[in-house]
C-alpha cells in the first residue's frame, strides 16, 4: 500500500530560513531622483493638463501619494477611461524612457553588493517593479543589472494587478520555487503599497526602507515588521535574525 501522507523536509542546517527575497525597484534599490514625477509631468501635459493647474496639482500628490502602485491602475483612477489611461501610461512609459536614457537614475548605494550577498548567502532575490516591463528592462539596462537578480517580474508578468495587491511576490514564489511555504518570504520595499502586498502574500519579513517614498509611520502604519535605513543593511539583519532564531 502506497503512503500519500505528505512528510515534512528536513531543512540543511545551514541554509537561511528566508530563502526567497522580493524587492521593490525604484527608491529600494535603485535611486531615480524624482523621475516618476517627471516624467508623469511630462505625460500629463500631452494629455492636455495644463502644469500649474489645480487639475495638475491634484493629479501630482495622487501620484505622490499612490507611490509603488502599478502605474496603469493610477492612470485609470486618474483619467477615467481606458483609452486615456492607456494614452497617459505609454507618454509616461515614454518619458521616463528617455530620462533614465538620459543617465538619471543610480544604484542606491550598497544595493547591488547587497543584492549580491543574498545570493551568496543561498538566497533566490527577485527585483519587482510597478512599471512596465519595456521601462524596468530599460532601468536595467541602464545600470548593467540585466542578470543580477535570480527573476525580474513587473505587474503583466503576474497577470496585471500590481502593488498593493500581492501578485507580483506570489508570482515569485510560484516561478522560483525557492521556499516551502510563504512564511519563508521577505518583502522589501519604500511604500506603503510594497508593505500591505507584502502582508497580503503572508510574507514571513515585510521590510520597509527609508531611502524612497514614505517615512517610517507610514510604513509600520501598512504592515512592515522592520524599518532599515537602506537595503544595503538587508543582509546582516537577515543573518543576525537567522542567528538569534537558531536557524
Amino acid at each position: 500500500m502506497t503512503d500519500n501522507t505528505p512528510h515534512a523536509t528536513t531543512p540543511h542546517t545551514d541554509a537561511p530560513t528566508h530563502r526567497l527575497v522580493v524587492l521593490d525597484m525604484a527608491g529600494t534599490t535603485v535611486a531615480d531622483g524624482g523621475l516618476v514625477e517627471r516624467a508623469f509631468e511630462r505625460a500629463a501635459e500631452r494629455l492636455g493638463v495644463e502644469p500649474g493647474s489645480a487639475d495638475h496639482d491634484a493629479k501630482l500628490q495622487y501620484v505622490r501619494d499612490t507611490m509603488g502602485e502599478s502605474k496603469i491602475s493610477v492612470f485609470r483612477h486618474l483619467f477615467g477611461t481606458e483609452e486615456l489611461a492607456q494614452r497617459a501610461n505609454s507618454a509616461f512609459e515614454e518619458a521616463y524612457g528617455e530620462l533614465v536614457d538620459g543617465g538619471l537614475i543610480a544604484p542606491i548605494p550598497g544595493a547591488r553588493e547587497a543584492i549580491e550577498k543574498l545570493r551568496a548567502d543561498g538566497r533566490t532575490v527577485v527585483l519587482t517593479t510597478g512599471f512596465a516591463r519595456v521601462t524596468q528592462d530599460a532601468i536595467l539596462d541602464a545600470l548593467g543589472w540585466q542578470g543580477l537578480a535570480d527573476l525580474t517580474l513587473c505587474p503583466a508578468d503576474a497577470g496585471g494587478r500590481g502593488r498593493p495587491y500581492p501578485d507580483m511576490v506570489l508570482a515569485a514564489f510560484l516561478r522560483t520555487g525557492a521556499v516551502d511555504g510563504v512564511r519563508e518570504i521577505v518583502v522589501v520595499g519604500d511604500t506603503a503599497y510594497d508593505m500591505l502586498s507584502g502582508v497580503r502574500s503572508g510574507a514571513g519579513i515585510v521590510a520597509g526602507v527609508l531611502t524612497g517614498a514614505h517615512d517610517r509611520a507610514a510604513l509600520t502604519g501598512h504592515g512592515a515588521t522592520h524599518v532599515l535605513a537602506s537595503v544595503a543593511e538587508l543582509p546582516s539583519v537577515l543573518a543576525e535574525q537567522e542567528r538569534e532564531s537558531g536557524a
